[in-house]
């Protein structure tokens, strides 16, 4: 390019192929020689072609040149959206298992298949009881207490909220209820409480005999 370098910048031009202080001593001696012009900037000194040396290029070569230029310019465009498109087919190729690899990952899931099945569809297919008399039997006396206790503590809610709420207005009562976040039942809970498996129980929560 024909304006001025300092001889740093030559050498990083070179990839410190030639070291910064034998690359002055060459640029210097080229000045010496008129092949090149010293320039000095206080401590700082650049060099620069010897323009007396260039000859002029005509109107037409350079217009050559210039139409050169933006054709390799385009076929470089052109060729670094090939390379982008061709370097993300790669990483996807990358990224597929090989074919020795899929086989493995093919035995694997077969081998997790078989597991599966001998663990959950064996002891369907051959008629064994996935729970026990027992299990279900705890189930059942589970379900009981812990309906007993809900039960129980919804009577204490309803008998404290109506001795609370006793003076106050309906309106009032809903408008308090909204406010501190109190949740009553919805309708798929009154659906539920009329299903065969509450109705069985006593409004105590207890079986009826």
């Amino acid at each position: 390019m024909n304006r001025p370098f300092g001889a740093v910048d030559v050498s990083a031009n070179l990839k410190g192929a030639v070291p910064k202080t034998a690359t002055q001593k060459i640029l210097v001696a080229l000045a010496e020689k008129k092949e090149v012009v010293q320039k000095s900037y206080g401590k700082t000194t650049f060099f620069v072609a010897n323009q007396a040396n260039l000859g002029e290029l005509p109107a037409e070569k350079l217009s050559a040149l210039e139409t050169e230029y933006k054709a390799i310019e385009e076929e470089n465009t052109a060729l670094a959206a090939e390379v982008k498109v061709a370097s993300a087919e790669l990483a996807k190729l990358k990224s597929t298992p090989t074919d020795a690899e899929l086989a493995t990952l093919i035995d694997e899931v077969a081998a997790a298949v078989r597991i599966q099945s001998y663990r959950h569809l064996e002891p369907l297919r051959s008629g064994t009881p996935l729970v026990s008399a027992a299990e279900i039997a705890q189930l059942d006396a589970d379900w009981v207490k812990w309906r007993m206790e809900w039960v129980r503590r919804r009577k204490i809610f309803k008998d404290f909220w109506d001795l609370a709420t006793d003076a106050l207005p309906r309106q009032d009562a809903t408008n308090l209820a909204e406010d501190l976040g109190i949740e009553y039942d919805a309708d798929e809970h009154a659906v539920l409480e009329r299903n065969s498996l509450c109705t069985s129980l006593g409004a105590n929560g207890k079986a009826k005999k």
